[in-house]
């Protein structure tokens, strides 16, 4: 799992790098380097944390 995404709790925001168009997503659960994570537009996606580093969303 990348740095980043080794720090990402439940209840942060986040956007994915390669999908803009999924919008902002919370944060679900972080296990063993497996995201699950709800969009607004895709809804719940779980992410292999070692593949794709999501980006924080500081100020939605």
């Amino acid at each position: 799992m990348s740095e980043l995404n080794s720090f990402l709790e439940p209840g942060m925001l986040v956007q994915h790098p390669d999908r803009p168009d999924w919008g902002t997503g919370q944060v679900q659960s972080n296990i063993n380097g497996k995201l699950t994570v709800n969009f607004q537009e895709a809804g719940k996606v779980v992410i292999d944390g070692s593949r794709v580093e999501l980006l924080p969303v500081i100020d939605p």
